[in-house]
């Protein structure tokens, strides 16, 4: 007689962000995981004593890391409190779960590169950020691989989802009440549906993998931002009422890599999940709101 697997007990920190509350939505549709969600006031990475107590009692098998510092502007004038999530919270929980015997699932970013590639990014490919948040994001990577040995580390790109402050869902809001846009074609990357990455990280649990290290995961294809907007308007049946302009002189504080696609060909050795293209993963999610 085949002995029952226990249920793998997971620790998610940063649940109040867009990639938590996707994590949450579908708690459901695995069973054979127990959830435990925790928010920046409940467990502040920041504070090593606060992990410890949260770890106290419990064993937890993973740790998806969600919590993170994610306002690449604001970064470029607080970078000590970007750094102080993004890296020496990270490297906090790293100590945690060396500790305790957890795995960590962190998630990184498209802007630990620098974008003059002109091609996808390998996981191989050396980083070089040109902001403030993508350096602060690299050093948490370093502090994990450093520390630990059973870790994954996924880099992203563009999250959004119908959760919180996003590309996506400013474009929605902006399309009720203006008249006229203006978007940048001077960014090429794309556009992730979070609900996607949400069910990859809770699938390579699931499969209790140990081929541990760096994977890129992003929906396929490419766009600008422009072209994520006139997707978004289209699907939503708001072209017609609002004026798409295009621009490639948009201030921005913060550096951004003008070509940030990531390769998502290692994906394929830990998962057999389809990545979806990402107009379709757009109109899917569009779909359910509606």
């Amino acid at each position: 007689m085949q002995e029952k697997r226990n249920k793998a007990k997971v620790l998610i920190t940063g649940s109040n962000g867009q990639l938590g509350q996707c994590l949450k939505k579908i708690e459901k549709d695995y069973p054979t995981l127990d959830m435990y969600f925790t928010d920046s006031k409940a467990l502040d990475i920041t504070q090593k004593d606060q992990i410890d107590k949260v770890f106290s009692g419990r064993k937890f098998d993973f740790v998806v890391n969600c919590a993170a510092f994610t306002n690449v502007e604001r970064a470029e004038k607080e970078s000590e409190r970007a750094f102080l999530i993004n890296a020496e919270g990270v490297k906090n929980l790293a100590e945690l779960c060396r500790e305790h015997g957890a795995v960590l699932i962190h998630i990184s970013t498209d802007y630990v590169f620098d974008g003059r590639k002109g091609a996808p990014y390998t996981e191989e490919d050396i980083p070089n950020p040109i902001n403030e948040y993508g350096k602060s994001k690299l050093e948490g990577e370093k502090y994990v691989q450093e520390i630990l040995e059973k870790y994954f580390i996924i880099r992203t790109s563009w999250l959004y989802s119908e959760f919180g402050n996003n590309f996506f869902t400013t474009i929605l809001k902006k399309s009720k009440s203006e008249k006229k846009l203006k978007v940048t074609m001077a960014e090429t990357g794309t556009p992730t549906n979070a609900n996607d990455l949400a069910n990859f990280i809770l699938h390579i649990i699931n499969l209790n993998s140990s081929k541990y290290g760096i994977y890129h995961f992003s929906s396929l294809g490419k766009a600008t931002w422009y072209d994520f907007a006139e997707e978004i308007l289209r699907l939503s049946g708001k072209l017609d009422t609002i004026k798409l302009e295009k621009t490639d002189n948009y201030p921005t504080f913060a550096r951004r890599p003008k070509y940030s696609v990531l390769d998502k060909k290692k994906f394929h050795e830990i998962s057999n999940l389809n990545i979806s293209k990402w107009p379709v993963s757009l109109r899917k999610l569009l779909k359910s709101l509606q």
